[in-house]
């Protein structure tokens, strides 16, 4: 209990300090300075790549499989509706307030706290491996996904049987607000940037073919549509028209209308199979951004999990993206705070959930290390 407490009080101290650091994606270098320091105070080597720090337990032995314990330091900008100062970590009512204290500081220290806990022991069934990445909020590529492709990061932690490109015996925990339960799916995210095309003409004669006209058949479509398959876990895919630009001046039919959908899709659609429905029904140029986030799931016989069920955590899919698509080996979401107070004006987290979190992070994995 001692030893708990002791973590639990690092943990806190370390997050009120990146708190009091802007750390918005891609500028995230002080808060990786700051996660360094912590580390190597507690006489633990570090390694850098940009501004991702990660480290391996002290004994680390390439004979066995590895857990990732992810999380990012990196946070959105704060909302105009900020009545507090978002960088200043105030505890109040147990409540720690400031920008980043639930998404994702509160999983971040409290992952970095159980790595530390553990760093020393000897014998244990896996390696483990601390990864506190960066750009996780603007789905950026020199992040988790810039980590996993270094071959200095490769050679270091990759098991000699089973390195970890194979997916073969890693897995993950990524510290993301869940309440402590389990996000075993997770939907991917795929972005559209669509092009309505039509002919410019002056407004007050019956001239051109006006693109915006075409659009808003596209995007009924997109709003009314269903896709066949629902997953018992996170549901039906999900689209959604979120920007709409067109148009130059009031008197010039527009010959061109671009707009962006946001998809949401399921672990039964792959991403091709979604473009193609989508394109078969819409006139508009599809172009999509990126087909890196695409879902992810854990099986429910996975240890993690099952170690998860006998302490009495509920499982779920998750409908937000996170770094776990990023990841090719199985992973489970699961960190303190909520995901419903995320990006939100006057963030917080319970003080009492960053404890918790510490405890069933370090019961979950005594269930499979020791």
């Amino acid at each position: 209990m001692m030893e708990i407490d002791n973590l639990y009080k690092d943990a806190l101290g370390l997050l009120q300090q990146l708190i009091s650091i802007p750390s918005f994606s891609r500028e995230e270098d002080k808060t990786a300075d700051a996660i360094e320091s912590f580390l190597q105070s507690k006489n633990i080597t570090t390694n850098r790549l940009l501004n991702n720090v990660w480290a391996t337990n002290k004994y680390f032995d390439k004979s066995k499989p590895a857990i990732l314990l992810n999380s990012h330091h990196d946070t959105v900008r704060p909302s105009k509706q900020y009545t507090r100062y978002p960088f200043k970590a105030d505890i109040e009512d147990g409540k720690l307030y400031g920008l980043g204290s639930n998404d994702a500081g509160g999983c971040l220290v409290s992952l970095i706290t159980t790595f530390i806990h553990f760093y020393h022991q000897q014998n244990l069934q896996y390696n483990i491996i601390l990864a506190a990445t960066a750009e996780e909020e603007i789905s950026g590529k020199n992040g988790i996904e810039l980590l996993l492709k270094d071959e200095t990061f490769i050679n270091t932690t990759s098991s000699l049987q089973t390195p970890f490109r194979a997916g073969a015996a890693w897995c993950a925990i990524v510290g993301e607000p869940t309440l402590m339960n389990m996000a075993v799916a997770e939907k991917g995210l795929l972005v559209l940037d669509c092009t309505a095309h039509g002919r410019a003409g002056h407004a007050a004669r019956e001239e051109g073919d006006n693109a915006i006209y075409k659009a808003l058949k596209d995007i009924d479509w997109v709003k009314n549509y269903r896709f066949d398959k629902v997953s018992e876990l996170i549901g039906p895919n999900k689209m959604s028209v979120t920007i709409i630009n067109a148009g130059s001046q009031h008197n010039v039919i527009p010959s061109e209308c671009k707009f962006t959908v946001d998809v949401r899709v399921n672990e039964l659609y792959s991403f091709e199979e979604v473009l193609s429905i989508i394109k078969q029904n819409v006139q508009s140029e599809v172009v999509p951004r990126s087909l890196r986030l695409r879902s992810t799931n854990i099986s429910l016989d996975h240890p993690l999990v099952k170690a998860g069920i006998e302490l009495g955590r509920t499982y779920y899919g998750s409908p937000t993206t996170s770094d776990k698509a990023l990841m090719p080996f199985p992973a489970l979401k699961m960190g303190p705070g909520d995901s419903a107070r995320s990006h939100s004006a006057d963030e917080f987290i319970f003080v009492d959930e960053i404890k918790n979190g510490i405890e069933l992070y370090i019961e979950l994995l005594n269930k499979i290390l020791v």
